[in-house]
C-alpha cells in the first residue's frame, strides 16, 4: 500500500491518496499517518481512492475511526473516486450513510 498525505492550504484539508490494498497489513501505517496529520492540521480529510484496489473490514474500521477524529475538530471526510465494486462494500455495511462518497 502506498499512501500519500499532504495538506492543501487553499482547501484547508488533508489530501490523501491510496494506492493498493487497505487491509490488515496496511491499516496500522495508514492510521498512524492520518492520526498525526489530523492532530497537526485539525482539519477535514479528502481521500482519493482512484488507485485503491481492495478494502477489508479492518480498513473500513480505520476509516470510521479517522472520521470520528476529524469530527472532533469540526471537519468533514470525503471519499473520492471510489470504484463501484468497492462502493458495494460500503453500501452493504451501511457506511454510505456515514461517509460522503463520490463514485468513480
Amino acid at each position: 500500500m502506498e499512501i500519500q498525505v499532504r495538506y492543501d492550504d487553499q482547501a484547508r484539508e488533508i489530501k490523501v491518496g491510496l494506492d493498493g490494498d487497505l487491509d490488515l497489513n496496511s491499516v496500522n501505517d495508514f492510521k498512524m499517518r492520518m492520526d498525526e496529520s489530523i492532530e497537526e492540521y485539525k482539519s477535514g480529510v479528502s481521500i482519493d481512492c482512484s488507485a485503491l484496489r481492495y478494502i477489508d473490514s479492518t480498513g473500513l474500521g480505520v476509516l470510521v475511526s479517522i472520521l470520528k477524529k476529524v469530527k472532533e475538530y469540526g471537519g468533514t471526510m470525503k471519499i473520492l473516486q471510489l470504484k463501484p465494486y468497492l462502493f458495494k462494500i460500503f453500501d452493504v455495511t451501511g457506511l454510505t450513510k456515514v461517509f460522503e462518497i463520490e463514485v468513480a
